[in-house]
């Protein structure tokens, strides 16, 4: 390793409870230079940025070296280390609400940063924070200073991690996953403000990431990790024309699922769900003692329609209305006006008996499969909740024979069904999340970022486990994501929704490859695409 790195990383391990996590990891990172991490799930990027910060599970096993600036971390004491977290090297999670207090307003944590490392006033502090959060674009008046992470987008939450991150200046930053959840504009924004940082501070920047669009966009080196090696490192334009491990390989091809859609002929007729100028509003807060603002319209004249046996995505930014639609189409919310049909009935007025029925024949599965799971249930349990929403459930033998069917079809085996959740992937647990959706036989299933949390590899055998579901068992899908590459791989027909309204729908093809729309032409634009830069 050179001596004139920022970072230098030799020969890392680390080994928990007699498991080798990492194995040999060696990397160097320059000041001012951008290197991306990039491998599947449980291949050890997280835990190398771990490592880095000290931050690993009681018990590790650590060998090998970690220098910053010359100074091995990996020597230090605890008490040392915490004069280093934060101020010479930040880090940004995934989820900016694990790192977010969700009871202190934005400044005071951004201030409570500052002071952990500086002995200021707490005002001096507060106009450090405001400063921060001005660089990453949350300027006041209208800015995050005096508000709750409730009250920001997932975009703005993350740059209120980048603020905390950066308050400080700090000589290296790693970003684990920072965009995974975003949609394409915010993704965009946050991997900009990101590159501007590292080239205005000359701050070294270690971008991890499972997916090769995000990173390719903005990196100058890349490494791939596969069960905790290095298994290919070198500039990223050379590694992304000429790629030399077959994993590599296998990534570029997973991230590549935009051109391997599979033709699934033309729908029947018929349709199973239609949507008719749905209208969903939400009161505001009072503006004065007796006056009420005008209510928030989230979702305004929406129209769409499934055919049975067909899948159709729904695509928009934060913001744009497609969960609350989704929420008024599972009648979890009514609206204002207009209604919902399921199999020819009307469904979003439906109560009680014919509600219930109703039901039946829609299901969902969530982004957090884990968030929707009883830990201490088992996956018999857990597939077979919805069965108690029928008038007269199956009895034991029937079933047992039922979770085990679903089981199967998903790509798991009947002997799972004695394990807990804790057991299992992230992969696996939306596997066990789709046999939840199937036990009841619905003719449609609304996926809501289903995929978006998942690897590349994993999301490209999710995709192509629902397409032979859909394909098997004529099955209709609404597909709601923020992910276009994912909707361009799985579905026939295409809506893009913007602050509450469709303005664009045809075939799927049609729309990403001729855009008519304005806003749909710029969300294609911002999509992560190998090869492009920002």
């Amino acid at each position: 390793m050179s001596c004139a790195a920022l970072l230098a990383i030799d020969s890392l391990g680390v080994s928990i409870g007699g498991t080798r996590i990492l194995d040999g990891v060696s990397l160097a990172v320059a000041r001012g230079e951008i290197l991306g991490l990039v491998g599947a799930s449980g291949s050890g990027k997280s835990m190398t940025a771990l490592a880095v910060m000290r931050l690993l599970p009681p018990g590790a096993r650590v060998t090998g070296s970690v220098a910053l600036q010359g100074e091995t971390l990996t020597a230090m004491s605890e008490r040392a280390l915490q004069g280093i977290r934060g101020l010479r090297i930040g880090i940004v999670f995934q989820e900016p609400m694990t790192a977010l207090n969700p009871l202190m307003r934005i400044g005071d944590q951004v201030a409570e940063t500052v002071r952990l490392h500086r002995s200021v006033p707490r005002a001096a502090a507060q106009g450090l924070a405001r400063e921060a959060l001005d660089v990453v674009g949350l300027r006041e008046p209208d800015g995050a200073l005096d508000r709750y992470p409730y009250e920001l987008s997932g975009g703005q939450r993350q740059r209120v991690a980048i603020a905390m991150a950066t308050a400080l200046s700090p000589s290296l930053l790693i970003a684990d996953e920072p965009t995974t959840a975003l949609d394409a504009g915010s993704q965009a924004e946050i991997l900009r403000l990101l590159t501007g940082l590292s080239r205005d501070r000359g701050m070294g920047l270690i971008l991890i990431s499972h997916d090769f669009g995000v990173i390719s966009q903005v990196t100058e080196r890349v490494a791939v990790m596969q069960r905790g090696r290095i298994v290919e490192q070198g500039a990223t334009r050379e590694l992304l024309a000429r790629p030399q491990h077959p994993y590599t390989r296998a990534l570029l091809a997973a991230a590549s699922l935009d051109a391997k859609r599979s033709a699934r002929g033309k729908p029947p007729s018929a349709a199973v769900l239609e949507v008719h100028e749905i209208v969903r509003e939400y009161p505001r807060r009072r503006v004065a003692l007796w006056r009420r603002a005008p209510p928030l319209r989230a979702v305004d004249g929406v129209s769409l329609r499934i055919h049975a046996g067909e899948t159709v995505g729904l695509v928009g930014e934060s913001g744009s209305g497609k969960s609350t639609l989704l929420r008024t189409i599972l009648a979890l919310d009514r609206p204002q006006s207009g209604e919902v049909r399921l199999l020819g009935e009307v469904f979003s007025g439906a109560q009680g008996a014919v509600q219930r029925r109703l039901r039946r024949s829609i299901q969902v599965v969530l982004q957090d499969p884990y968030g929707s799971f009883d830990p201490l249930w088992r996956v018999e349990r857990l597939v077979a909740e919805p069965y108690y929403a029928l008038d007269k459930p199956p009895g034991t033998m029937e079933r047992r024979a039922g979770i085990a069917e679903v089981l199967e079809q998903v790509g798991l085996s009947a002997a799972d069904a004695e394990r807990y959740p804790h057991e299992f992937s992230g992969g696996e647990r939306q596997r066990i999340a789709i046999a939840r959706a199937l036990i009841l036989k619905p003719a449609v299933i609304a996926f809501d970022e289903a995929v978006s949390a998942l690897d590349v590899l994993v999301r490209a055998q999710i995709l192509e486990l629902l397409a032979a579901l859909a394909e098997r068992l004529k099955l209709a899908y609404l597909f709601v994501s923020h992910d276009l590459n994912v909707v361009r791989s799985i579905a026939d027909r295409v809506y893009v929704m913007r602050q509450g309204r469709i303005v664009e729908h045809g075939p799927t093809e049609n729309v990403f490859s001729a855009p008519q729309h304005e806003y749909t032409k710029a969300l294609l634009a911002a999509a992560p695409r190998i090869g492009a830069r920002l």
